[in-house]
């Protein structure tokens, strides 16, 4: 199944059905009287988080749903049928935003929660509501209201407890491989990961968490390089970072510079992700000489100015790994006890996944703009020489920070 984490749909509500204006035709009665019934409610559009779905690939070639419209009312006072809602399912960890206004509607992050994104209209009056002892015959109704009708972008987060940061043949494939079930690829060339996977890591019978190995970052990703920053924002709602460095890397890059790429792409897509529990962790200890490994591991940690724990590791052969989630498990656990505790940890944490999200929205609406320029064939100034634009192309009352020419 295609692996999509971002869509953009249009919704409309069902509209309101219209009032009757009818009139009693009845043998032996006189002077019936108005019997005009109200229309039907239109039909609203519900998101309900599924936790059977991992994608959103539904929604990538079909964009616009509509929900019923409301019958129209009948005679002898009957109601118009009420339009049937419309109850759209993604996954687990999907943000619901308002594409004109960056509104965000809500936040799916439980199994079978519901948020309602459009209403149905409301339903329009027949004329024997407008019956009264000086207006006997009414010939007075009402339409039904339009329903609602917005443009939403559909954002998936995977929910984990732990991500993976690293550049491409770092081992974070490995390493889920080896302390999970799970099966992602693994093989000896960069971007073999090209989505996030999931993988569950159990420690004691009833003691568990999930791992996210997101798509490795290379230097430049925040400007776009190599798969660019589009999958940080899956580790927006991990609850601890692993950095993980390849010891022994096989081109002529060295380990301290590796490990300070992804620190500088971190904190250029969000400055407040940096600031989320982080853990240093070597791999690939196995492939130099035991004597080389605290030479090494100093090396990088003077690098980084690292104050942080360290973890060595091998993830291929397991060496260190069960200690390593044993730590982790124990800082899951040791995390949940200070949230119940101590409600100033648990407001600043709230504050620091607030400054997190929002962080991550600027970035990618900030790349989804750039792509949009790029399509349109307008380049920034930064890229053109000084005989290349005119002065008309300047805005005087805002000044020429950024400007735009066509090619």
């Amino acid at each position: 199944m295609k692996f999509v984490d971002e869509v953009s749909i249009r919704v409309k509500a069902g509209d309101g059905g219209n009032g009757a204006m009818s009139f009693r035709r009845e043998k032996f009665i006189e002077n019936g009287g108005p019997n005009g019934g109200d229309g039907g409610d239109g039909g609203s559009i519900y998101m309900m988080a599924d936790e059977n779905l991992n994608t959103l690939v539904d929604y990538r070639y079909t964009r616009h749903f509509d929900a019923e419209r409301g019958s129209n009312g009948g005679s002898t006072d009957c109601t118009g049928k009420k339009g049937e809602d419309l109850i759209l399912r993604v996954p687990v960890g999907t943000t619901v935003i308002d594409s004109a206004t960056q509104e965000v509607i809500g936040d799916l992050t439980k199994a079978g929660q519901k948020l309602m994104v459009v209403q149905g209209g409301w339903h329009g009056l027949g004329n024997t509501r407008f019956k009264s002892s000086t207006n006997r015959a009414p010939r007075q109704t009402t339409p039904g209201k339009p329903g609602e009708q917005r443009d939403l972008k559909l954002e998936m987060k995977v929910l984990a407890d732990v991500g993976l940061l690293g550049l491409p043949n770092a081992g974070k494939s490995t390493f889920i491989r080896s302390v999970s079930a799970a099966k992602p690829k693994v093989a000896d060339y960069p971007f073999t990961t090209l989505v996030p996977n999931l993988g569950v890591v159990s420690v004691d019978r009833w003691k568990s968490f999930v791992v996210a190995d997101i798509p490795g970052l290379i230097e430049g990703a925040s400007d776009g390089a190599g798969l660019g920053i589009r999958f940080l924002k899956h580790l927006a709602r991990t609850r601890l970072l692993l950095h993980l460095v390849d010891m022994a890397p096989l081109d002529d890059a060295s380990a301290p510079d590796a490990a300070e790429v992804i620190v500088n792409e971190l904190i250029k897509f969000s400055p407040s992700l940096a600031e989320r529990d982080r853990w240093l962790v070597l791999n690939k200890c196995d492939q130099i000489l035991e004597e080389e490994h605290e030479e090494r591991v100093k090396e990088i940690v003077d690098r980084l100015e690292w104050t942080g724990p360290v973890y060595v590791i091998s993830a291929i052969s397991k060496l260190g790994t069960e200690r390593l989630c044993h730590d982790i498990m124990r800082y899951m656990e040791d995390r949940a006890d200070r949230l119940a505790n101590d409600p100033a940890y648990k407001e600043e944490l709230a504050d620091l996944d607030q400054r997190i999200e929002d962080e991550a929205r600027a970035q990618l609406q900030a790349l989804d703009d750039k792509r949009a320029l790029r399509r349109s064939g307008v380049k920034s100034v930064h890229d053109i020489g000084d005989d290349d634009w005119d002065e008309e192309d300047v805005d005087d009352e805002d000044g020429p920070e950024i400007i735009y020419v066509r090619d």
